[in-house]
């Protein structure tokens, strides 16, 4: 499986729908994973089985419901879902094909696509798997790489650089005292004693 971020997108998309015709009962599920030279625009053909009509309108609903609400992607067109013999769902990357049992023999689209390398489901999920382990592994080594490249300074001019900034003693947060409140000492009221006041007259 080529291991490009846009193709590793389309894998997991192909997966997600494979797992919604899993989940719908679909009869054998089968991932073709095109030849670049013979795929035109797409890159996965997904096909399943219905036993009938009903079942493979639910189906191809499942798959549109789930893409659309895990990965908000809609299908660029849905053809045949009238008929319900072959529907197929346009992801432009990917189509998915749900056909009634026996329409899918008589098209037999596997066998035309003889170039094509086929999966079942859990083989295409382990391989996706492997693919996206491939892909961590190379991004984890181009982080090292890049980390060890990056010129590190001498452990002296480090020292130097911290050696020669002297370091200012530490003080204690120095407290600001409230201003003293100045009390108003109050004075006494003096009596004024008047000095007009006459003396009594002697007896």
């Amino acid at each position: 499986m080529p291991n490009s971020k846009t193709h590793q997108q389309t894998s997991i998309l192909v997966q997600a729908a494979a797992a919604a015709c899993d989940d719908k009962k679909g009869v054998d599920t089968r991932i073709l994973e095109l030849d670049p030279m013979d795929s035109g625009l797409s890159d996965f053909f997904l096909v399943t089985s219905a036993t009938n009509n009903r079942q493979a309108v639910a189906i191809a609903d499942e798959i549109e419901m789930r893409l659309k609400r895990d990965f908000g992607v809609l299908p660029h067109s849905v053809e045949g879902r009238r008929n319900s013999e072959w529907i197929l769902l346009d992801y432009v990357d990917f189509v998915a094909h749900v056909f009634l049992a026996e329409r899918r023999a008589f098209y037999d689209i596997e066998r035309l696509r003889k170039s094509a390398r086929p999966f079942t489901v859990p083989e295409f999920d382990a391989e996706l798997k492997s693919a996206l382990a491939e892909k961590t592994r190379e991004v984890r080594m181009k982080i090292a790489s890049a980390a060890s490249k990056r010129p590190s300074k001498p452990a002296a001019a480090r020292n130097g650089a911290t050696s020669g900034k002297a370091r200012k003693p530490a003080t204690a947060p120095s407290v600001k005292k409230a201003p003293a409140k100045k009390s108003a000492s109050k004075k006494a009221p003096v009596k004024k004693t008047s000095a007009s006041k006459k003396r009594s007259p002697r007896r």
